[in-house]
């Protein structure tokens, strides 16, 4: 378990390790979230009560909202050894068995991006999660034997973006729950920015870290991110860090008072431009930007959507009052929806 404060973070750790200097290590360092957090306490502490691992988990949710900082704080909670791997990284059942075989006791295996874990891999991971046997087949045809291997009791902490892709029996397996992570809103983010702030010695007022707030897309790690990028422009410009140069800094950076860069905007754009507004479908949109359709759908949609600039009808996609005003744009009269 960690015992490094905040103080010993700013010391010791090289910049290249930024991203894992500003993990919280600690419970109360863990803004936000609150209903997956206090859930997760709970069961851990009635596992560790009982001496027991506690039982799988699943946590889900968009990128850079925090998994992987929570698979790391239920480890240091528990005081437990944490093997990290992920879904596209176990490529044969070989590799799964050579990291189930070297777990101790109540360790903790994390596997990201599970959703990407072959299926004949699956096969092999549901005797260990359910009964902590790990079953090899050694030989070929008639001749072929399964050697069973017991297992010590482990927890395997599970996190994907894209719970749908999951197969309905490996989702079944994490009985001790499956939690979804929500995004944050400003005030929520501007304490994670003034947390991060403190620990890389950048002096910071509250308006300052809401301004970055503003432009991270409801999501820390976009708002770490974004609070290096000014820490860096501040530095190279001899200047202090104040709200002024958070918006000249993020405006060089090309994200707007909403945290929209340009490929977003582009988007905002082409439906009014070419197809009036909309209602447009996505492969027609795609071949207009340019986009594939994938990446409009999981990369650029949520975002625009969530915050009131397009919608997504039942005919396509639309640009809202709110998209056009954004944009500087008139908004037609008539109902683009008809």
């Amino acid at each position: 378990m960690s015992s490094h404060s905040n103080s010993d973070k700013k010391s010791d750790a090289p910049d290249q390790w930024l991203d894992k200097t500003l993990r919280p290590d600690k419970w109360n360092e863990y803004i936000g979230q609150e209903n997956v957090k206090n859930n997760l306490q709970v069961l851990l502490h009635a596992a560790r009560e009982r001496g027991h691992s506690p039982e799988h988990l699943l946590l889900y949710g968009p990128p850079g909202l925090g998994k992987t900082t929570l698979a790391h704080l239920i480890a240091s909670d528990l005081g437990s050894a944490m093997k990290v791997t992920s879904g596209p990284a176990i490529e044969r059942v070989g590799d799964l068995a050579a990291i189930l075989t070297n777990l101790g006791k109540h360790d903790i295996l994390f596997v990201d991006e599970i959703h990407r874990l072959n299926k004949s891999i699956e096969e092999v991971l549901y005797p260990a999660l359910e009964s902590g046997v790990l079953d090899i087949i050694i030989g070929k045809g008639p001749s072929a034997r399964t050697i069973q291997l017991e297992l010590p009791p482990f927890t395997l902490v599970a996190a994907t973006t894209r719970i749908a892709l999951l197969s309905a029996p490996l989702r079944s397996r994490f009985s001790g729950g499956v939690f979804r992570l929500e995004f944050y809103n400003n005030e929520e983010i501007a304490k994670i920015i003034e947390r991060s702030a403190g620990i890389l010695n950048v002096p910071i007022q509250k308006e300052a870290a809401y301004a970055i707030a503003e432009r991270s897309r409801f999501t820390p790690r976009t708002a770490n991110y974004l609070l290096k990028r000014c820490r860096d422009y501040a530095q190279v410009h001899k200047r202090d860090f104040s709200k002024e140069l958070i918006h000249e800094s993020l405006n060089n950076l090309g994200y707007d008072a909403l945290g929209l860069q340009y490929t977003d905007r582009h988007l905002l754009s082409t439906i009014i431009e070419k197809f009036n507004g909309g209602p447009v479908g996505l492969s027609t949109l795609a071949a207009a930007t340019a986009e594939e359709e994938a990446t409009i759908e999981e990369v650029y949609e949520p975002y625009l959507i969530r915050s009131g600039l397009l919608e997504r009808t039942p005919r396509g996609r639309v640009v809202t009052p709110h998209g056009y005003a954004h944009l500087n744009i008139e908004y037609p009269q008539q109902d683009n929806l008809l």
